[in-house]
């Protein structure tokens, strides 16, 4: 695995703990609803999700991770079509799908 890639994939963990540690605990929809600066947050981390998956998918197009390509596609909506981004989607992305490439991180990180 190329050295840059390896950054990238601290990006994606480093932009995961931000995005954990701006929710709000207990983890509440409502809460994260009102509170545009955490959306704002919490988008712009999954922005540099979406770049630092791109730029891997590039560097080392036969890596395994799930959804890579809808997490590319996510950033291109928020960024291009941020009017049609919901606070639900933002939500559900957090709170389902990123423990999920957290862990698929890590372990590529581990075997390399």
């Amino acid at each position: 695995m190329q050295d840059e890639t390896n950054v990238w994939l601290e990006d994606i963990e480093k932009a995961i703990t931000e995005i954990n540690d701006f929710l709000p605990e207990p983890r509440n929809f409502l809460e994260f609803e009102k509170d545009v600066k955490t959306k704002r947050a919490v988008e712009r981390n999954i922005e540099i999700i979406g770049e630092a998956m791109s730029r891997i998918l590039k560097a080392e197009p036969d890596i395994l991770i799930s959804d890579s390509r809808k997490i590319v596609d996510t950033r291109n909506r928020i960024i291009h079509g941020y009017d049609s981004v919901s606070d639900d989607v933002i939500w559900l992305i957090a709170i389902k799908y990123l423990p999920i490439l957290d862990k698929e991180i890590k372990e590529i990180k581990k075997e390399n």
